[in-house]
This record gives C-alpha cells, structure tokens and sequence, in this order.
C-alpha cells in the first residue's frame, strides 16, 4: 500500500479497542476509537464486511464523538450461528450500543446489508438512538425490486475456499457486488482483515452458508414509516445497486429524509470517494445539531 496517501495512514494507524458482547449465545466483536462521555457514532458494514471497513472513515470523528464499529454475527471476528434473521441483527447492533454506554441519541451509520438491519434497529429504539444515515441502502422502488428478481441467480451452496497463503487469499478478495475501485489502497487493508488462518490455510472470516440460512423478517418500508428521529441516505451516483430512482421512491415515503449523492462512487461509495464520503457525512451530523467543526478541519 505504498501509494497510499498520509491521511488514509494516519487513519488506519489510529489507535483501537476491541470488545465484545454476547447476543443469543453469539459473541459479537466490535472496536472503538474514543472513549464513553461523548456523543455517540456506530457504524455498521455491509453483506459479509467487518468493521475494518470503517478504519480510513471513523478516526475523523473520533475527537468529537464516541467512535465504534461492529462486526455483525457471521461476519469478520464475530462468531457464526446456526441460523440468521434479521431481528437478531437488530439486537446485535443495540446490544454493542449499550456494552460501550452510548448515549441514547447515538447516531448509526450503516452501509448496505447493514442498512437493511439498521432500520428495523432504529425504528425499534427510537429512544435509544438520535438519527440514523444510510449508505447506498435502504427501501428500492418496486421497478428495482422486480428487475433485480428478475436477474438474481439462485443461491448455491458454496466451496469452502482455503488458500496456502495469506497474501494468496488477499489476493482473490473481491468486492461484492463486483466493481472496480480506483483507491486499491484501500481494498488491500480491506482484504487483510477478511482473512484467517484456520485448518492449515487462510480462509474467508464469513460464513460462507450466511446467505443462505438468513431469514428477512418484517419489512423496509414499515420500518421506514416507524422511524421518528432523523434520517438521511447517502448513494453513490453511479452504484448499481441502489438507483436515483430508489432514493427519490424511499424520500417520497419519508419527505423529512435528505438525499447526499456522490458523484464518481458506485455501491462502496466511501471506499470509491472516502473523502468526499467523510465531508458529506461531517455536513449530516452538523445538520443535526452536533458539535463538530467544518468538515475540511477534520482530522484522524
């Protein structure tokens, strides 16, 4: 990663505590940059991601807020379950609230798959978080919906992968959905904490079968129309996985929601455009009254 920049450095050099909580038998990881007593931010990952993902993001916030990340159940260092919902989810992201004692306006920040999860949480707890910014996620216009059944491949159990080599299996990492991504400084420090060494070789943290024992329960739009503290949605313009469409169709069902386009970023918006993705976000949380500087004075 030598072409990385000092600021991306300075960021993932940035000093973290690690925890964990039990939730329904499963402990559940996360990482912290600051300490309790100020305000709070969680942010949330995708689809099979871990809270490394946010190293290059949180560290530029940590001075104003209580900074932290978890690693959903099944996912980087958390443990897996037999079998997966999305009510559980719901309750992994509350319970690392309430193990680091953020405060009850704790704003979460989640990304894809972990938006789908963040909904429902938020709107369950409304008095146990103050607002909640989607990434590239949340309800998609039926146009969407039906076009992406339509082209979905059926689940398939998959090969287990083991590779001799770490640097063989950081090698194959893959963004999911696939996508080119200008900043490979970033994919790499990615790829590095999404692998393990288990049974004579390096595989994937994930769980492989996650997708397929997952159960969806309730519904978007309902958890949508339930949530009663702020809410914005941050998309990539390009991404092929949430449309312009979509974000105008879920504003349309919660006019308070403001929309934050990034232009030249595709479904990993803040891996495409981390600092534009970090300035944008600075606006969102000083829109809503927290106490942080302008964005351009923000440092890890």
């Amino acid at each position: 990663m030598s072409d990385a920049p000092d600021w991306f450095w300075k960021a993932v050099e940035t000093p973290v505590t690690d925890g964990q909580v039990t939730v329904n038998d499963c402990d559940i990881h996360f990482q912290s940059w600051s300490d309790a007593g100020k305000p709070g931010l969680l942010f949330v990952h995708g689809h099979n991601a871990h809270a490394h993902w946010w190293d290059f993001v949180a560290p530029f916030f940590q001075s104003h807020f209580h900074t932290a990340a978890l690693d959903l159940s099944g996912m980087g260092d958390s443990h897996h379950r037999d079998d997966y919902d999305s009510e559980t989810y719901a309750e992994e992201i509350i319970a690392v609230l309430d193990a680091l004692s953020m405060p009850e306006d704790t704003i979460v920040v989640a990304h894809s798959f972990g938006g789908a999860m963040a909904l429902p949480a938020v709107a369950a707890n409304s008095d146990r978080v103050g607002g909640l910014v989607l990434v590239d996620s949340g309800v998609r216009h039926p146009d969407d919906v039906k076009e992406r059944e339509e082209n979905q491949e059926p689940e398939r159990l998959p090969r287990s992968k083991i590779y001799p080599e770490r640097e063989v299996a950081i090698a194959r990492f893959r963004l999911q959905p696939p996508q080119q991504c200008d900043n490979q400084y970033v994919v790499d420090h990615i790829a590095r904490h999404s692998v393990e060494y288990e049974d004579g070789g390096w595989v994937w943290k994930f769980d492989e079968e996650q997708s397929l024992r997952m159960t969806y329960e309730g519904d978007l739009e309902n958890s949508l129309s339930e949530i009663n503290v702020p809410i914005a949605l941050i998309y990539g313009e390009d991404s092929a996985s949430y449309s312009r469409r979509s974000a105008e169709y879920m504003q349309s069902l919660k006019p308070t929601m403001n929309l934050f386009p990034i232009s030249n970023a595709q479904h990993h918006v803040f891996l495409d455009q981390p600092l534009a993705f970090i300035q944008t976000l600075a606006v969102i949380l000083k829109d809503w009254g927290r106490n942080i500087p302008s964005a351009e004075l923000l440092n890890p």
